[in-house]
């Protein structure tokens, strides 16, 4: 029997899944990662275990102790399932300004939800400063701290790099992925780059973000006016993605990713997220400039069904300038 040891027993050694589509057109390999497949639904379940284990281990959570992060929803909603799990409180800070269903869900898995106006990182009001303040408040408590907190890209250094290696045999050419902590790009990068110096890692970054403007000059700096993605780009080196070995940078627009989300539907079959849209729009890209016959492979991050009433509606989008497909 192959049985494993509850929901934290279920994350990671999630298949990886080839992009026929994008895979003939570009004569390349396309693989995407299934992280939607983890048992919280998403990339940050493996982030959200590595976080609450040190912690145990470390004495800083006891038993029946309370996680507070600030989360754009994936995180936090894996803290939940896994608070649930583990008999702790699960508090959780999030800007008001993401979707509907991310927050409802939050709700409905027990977490105790704040929702606060989206403000940049150096406000002293934005969401991840009022969840450690929270936190520092509280007794037998503590702040998960996703972005500076490194047991978020031990995790994927430890597990999901190893499965990408695994799983291709030692093919992949390039890892392109989208980041917001910097865990999984940081995680799997440094992996990979162990194992072969010849794997290219590449940054795909929404517009609005300042990560394409760092990796190609060394420089923070904003390029474009804003995303309707969630949970990526930023305007900061977080400690995750500090001194990850990074060789370029994409900037994808949401149309691009718009329709690359809604040709993973209707083409694949595969109904996923914004960020999957950025991640999968990047490697075609990628692929295009390497040429046939290399293997990348991406990250498919969350399900679409977080994002219904906006990636989904096509009244939202039009509102946006953007048209599905």
């Amino acid at each position: 029997m192959d049985i494993v040891d509850g929901f934290a027993g279920a994350v990671g050694n999630t298949p990886l899944i080839r992009l026929r589509g994008f895979s003939e057109e570009t004569g390349c390999e396309i693989l995407g990662k299934a992280e939607f497949m983890n048992p919280g639904g998403s990339v940050k379940d493996r982030a959200a275990l590595s976080i609450l284990r040190v912690a145990e281990e470390r004495g800083e959570l006891r038993a029946g102790g309370t996680v507070v992060e600030g989360t754009a929803g994936n995180t936090g909603i894996g803290l939940a399932h896994l608070c649930n799990a583990r008999g702790y409180r699960c508090v959780i800070v999030i800007p008001e300004t993401q979707s509907r269903e991310k927050i409802d869900l939050l709700r409905t898995l027990g977490a105790e939800v704040h929702t606060v106006p989206a403000r940049p990182y150096k406000d002293p009001d934005n969401y991840q400063k009022v969840a450690r303040r929270m936190a520092g408040e509280m007794d037998n408590a503590i702040w998960a701290n996703q972005f500076d907190n490194t047991a978020n890209r031990d995790a994927h250094y430890a597990t999901t790099g190893p499965e990408v290696w695994t799983q291709t045999n030692g093919s992949v050419d390039t890892f392109v992925a989208a980041t917001g902590t910097g865990g999984t790009l940081a995680g799997v990068a440094r992996y990979l780059k162990e194992r072969s110096g010849r794997v290219r890692i590449v940054l795909a970054d929404p517009s609005g973000s300042a990560l394409y403007h760092y990796v190609r000059t060394g420089t923070l700096e904003v390029m474009g006016d804003g995303s309707i993605t969630e949970g990526i780009g930023t305007s900061r080196v977080t400690a995750n993605l500090e001194g990850t070995p990074i060789d370029d940078a994409c900037l994808i627009e949401d149309q691009e990713a718009v329709t690359c989300v809604y040709r993973l539907l209707r083409e694949e079959g595969l109904f996923l997220g914004s960020s999957s849209g950025i991640n999968v729009a990047a490697a075609v890209r990628v692929a295009r400039e390497l040429g046939p016959g290399h293997t990348i492979v991406t990250v498919l991050c969350d399900g679409g069904g977080r994002y219904y009433s906006r990636l989904f509606n096509p009244q939202w989008l039009q509102q946006k300038g953007l048209q599905p497909g």
